[in-house]
């Protein structure tokens, strides 16, 4: 099996947090869709003819694109790679963005589920990070989704944002329980280099939320949607049963997969390629029928730091067996020996083979990954 992502970089306006490559210039996306469709003809045998099994359009604001152009896309990439198989096809969108028809266009296309970035319920909240949409706009893009036949629904929820409280916060996630999505992801507001929200916590215009709030906040989360029903299956992913995002779990399962487009990463398994953050040059480079990613290849010690790293996060973590059988006995007895202050401490816990994070553990993976890398 494989899956295929697709970049779209055009932004209508760059939201503060942002730190994804994305653009603001509009009068690109014609050649642009022409130059992604040219790179899967190139590129088309790194799959190794695999089954295409899950699609995933991200960005930047894929909804930036007309419905002609998004049809013109897949068409195009039908022509070249075999989609009949594929399982999950999900397409990035902005609340603002979404019409009934915009959605039965895509629906048509073969796109089944959709990832929408909300963000927050709270205008006062997205105003705060230039977020362009609001809360009721979210609520209605919801609800025009599914009129347009989509049944698989993901929304994105950050906390930790400027002026948001555990009181707002907590608004936020009952909207969203009221919303009833298939899929809810949530991340921490994270201060980036070179965003202008990095350079307002600067200048002392806003202030980072105080670790204890932030960890309050992931607590509330994950019981709120526990108590809903979610399965928390990934630190930051919560879904319904069987809604779990195939494209994503692949990623975290080291499955292969074909990215196209400016910034775009690839991985067959050995080797990882990454398109330049550079549309212009990345739409010149294809023009010229020639590809322009960069390649690395992985050395067995950063395979293995990419296991910990990448299955951890998630609720099956680590099968033990499979790491020995991957990296050699050595490998496993340094892994078990930095794992044993955290089972003592609770904070992982051993379960049929397998090494897995417990909810205590979760909040403070990142020191806990560190500690059993290579």
């Amino acid at each position: 099996m494989a899956g295929i992502y697709v970049h779209i970089p055009f932004c209508k306006t760059r939201c503060s947090y942002c730190d994804f490559y994305s653009t603001l210039e509009s009068e690109l996306p014609e050649r642009y869709v022409s130059a992604v469709a040219a790179e899967g003809r190139l590129r088309q045998q790194e799959l190794d003819g695999e089954n295409v099994l899950t699609a995933y359009v991200g960005g930047g604001t894929p909804s930036q694109l007309t419905l002609e152009q998004m049809q013109r896309l897949v068409h195009r990439l039908n022509d070249t790679f075999d989609l009949s198989n594929i399982q999950e096809f999900t397409v990035e969108v902005n609340p603002d963005d979404v019409s009934t028809r915009y959605i039965e266009g895509l629906a048509k296309l073969g796109v089944n589920r959709i990832s929408m970035g909300v963000q927050s319920f709270v205008d006062s909240e997205l105003r705060a990070i230039g977020r362009r949409h609001t809360a009721l706009q979210a609520i209605k893009a919801v609800d025009d989704m599914r009129q347009a036949g989509i049944t698989n629904v993901s929304i994105d929820l950050i906390f930790g944002l400027p002026g948001q409280t555990l009181q707002s916060w907590e608004a936020s996630l009952m909207q969203a329980v009221k919303l009833r999505p298939d899929h809810i992801s949530a991340y921490a507001l994270s201060y980036e280099p070179g965003t202008r929200l990095w350079l307002q916590r600067e200048r002392g215009e806003v202030q980072e939320a105080p670790e204890e709030l932030s960890i309050s906040m992931y607590d509330m989360l994950t019981q709120v949607l526990k108590n809903a029903g979610y399965e928390h299956y990934e630190i930051s992913n919560f879904a319904l049963p069987h809604r779990h995002s195939r494209h994503n779990s692949s990623y975290w399962a080291g499955t292969p997969y074909l990215g196209l487009g400016a910034s775009a990463h690839s991985f067959d398994g050995m080797v990882r390629r990454y398109n330049p953050a550079d549309i212009r040059g990345y739409i010149t480079a294809i023009e010229r029928g020639e590809t322009c990613y960069e390649t690395e290849s992985l050395t067995w010690q950063e395979k293995y730091d990419e296991m910990v790293m990448v299955r951890l996060r998630t609720a099956h973590g680590i099968d033990l067996d499979e790491m020995e059988r991957s990296f050699g006995k050595p490998a496993l007895e340094h892994f078990m020996q930095e794992a044993r202050p955290h089972l003592h401490n609770g904070r992982l816990m051993r379960t049929d083979n397998r090494m897995s994070l417990t909810a205590d553990g979760i909040m403070v993976s990142d020191a806990i990954i560190r500690d059993l890398m290579w």
